[in-house]
């Protein structure tokens, strides 16, 4: 018996990678699985819509289990709309989502084109809220409630030289997880989201990754435990979070304030020269 079993699940960007860990993890603990990939280069270039997908869909029927493969791209409602239906017609329900696609194009800002900015936008953020609106109305329908994991990453949380467009779109992820837990715990649907560190074909090449990773401190098979709990029945009380992984180091991110400074004895609003009198106790924590 699995924490999986019999759910079905669409996993995006499964072809290779930390995809490729949820699906195989997936299917082990007794999930149904839509192995989605477009099949491109990590920048999003190329591509023939399901040759990486269908190696995962072997693996998977190999040791057993059921899937099937998916060559749509993320990025409009309806490509999502199609890769949910895709999972409906292969095992006739949908009980979980997981949003991992994703591409890089980095770019200083002085230097991005219009394109490296919306290509990532949209396959990172426009990607995940529409197959995360398409799935939760058909969970909603089902009555059965579900479980949906977006990906963000620590470049949106904290900031990554380099990637403005990768980092507005993951910190975008960040706050649409927040508000659809809110939205879609009435249906029974939890929301959460992963910001993993992992060294993958996505990675491999950033400054520092390969000299200071090695696959078995940080590789994929560290963040699919964390998946496959938050789509199980033992993570139905967690909602609206935002997980780091790094190797074997798991936590949650936190959008905070700080103590701040509350003008006392005046009703009149702060001066410019009381500001700078008070910034280092205002960004103080």
């Amino acid at each position: 018996m699995g924490c999986l079993d019999n759910k079905v699940a669409i996993i995006t960007g499964a072809g290779g990678g930390i995809g490729r860990a949820y699906a195989l993890l997936f299917a082990q603990e007794g999930a149904h699985v839509l192995v989605n990939d477009v099949g491109s280069a990590r920048n999003g270039a190329g591509g023939d819509g399901s040759n990486s997908a269908a190696v995962v869909v072997g693996e998977i029927t190999k040791s057993g289990g059921r899937a099937v493969a998916n060559g749509d791209a993320v990025g409009s409602f309806e490509s999502a709309e199609q890769i949910v239906q895709s999972a409906l017609d292969a095992f006739g329900r949908l009980d979980i989502l997981v949003n991992n696609a994703g591409i890089l194009r980095d770019r200083t800002i002085l230097k991005m084109t219009p394109d490296e900015w919306s290509l990532v936008v949209r396959v990172h953020l426009k990607g995940t809220f529409t197959c995360l609106q398409a799935a939760a109305r058909v969970m909603k329908a089902q009555g059965a409630g579900g479980r949906i994991i977006n990906t963000s990453s620590s470049s949106g949380l904290l900031g990554n030289f380099g990637q403005a467009n990768y980092g507005a779109a993951k910190a975008g992820v960040h706050a649409l997880t927040r508000i659809a837990a809110q939205e879609l715990a009435r249906h029974g649907i939890t929301v959460n989201a992963i910001a993993p560190i992992a060294l993958t074909r996505m990675t491999e090449d950033l400054p520092g990754r390969k000299e200071s990773m090695t696959v078995e401190d940080m590789g994929p098979q560290h963040i699919a435990p964390l998946a496959a709990f938050l789509a199980s029945e033992a993570g139905a009380a967690i909602t609206g979070q935002t997980f780091g992984v790094e190797g074997n180091h798991v936590f949650t991110y936190r959008m905070m304030t700080s103590h701040g400074v509350t003008k006392r004895g005046s009703e009149k609003a702060w001066t410019v020269e009381e500001i700078e009198k008070a910034v280092e106790r205002i960004v103080e924590w």
